[in-house]
């Protein structure tokens, strides 16, 4: 009975993976069009041709390098003026 057990978990593992792997793909699916969304809502004309020429992980990329850096400089001139 053991021995069948250990035979089958494998298997019950392997279709619990499967089962897993098309549930989440629709949640990714729609989880990257939100974010193409809000980046090409407020993106810049450079980071739309990267997204048109290079796709949308470089244009990603640069997207958030803009915001972060924004972030710190609006931070660095809040500490400026305390």
């Amino acid at each position: 009975m053991i021995a069948l057990l250990a035979l089958a978990f494998p298997g019950v593992l392997l279709a619990l993976m499967i089962a897993m792997e098309r549930v989440e793909a629709p949640l990714r699916a729609e989880a990257v069009v939100d974010q193409v969304v809000d980046v090409l809502d407020s993106a810049r004309p450079d980071e739309v041709e990267t997204f048109v020429s290079q796709g949308f992980a470089n244009a990603l990329d640069r997207y958030w390098k803009r915001r972060n850096k924004r972030a710190r400089l609006s931070t660095r001139r809040l500490a400026a003026r305390s």
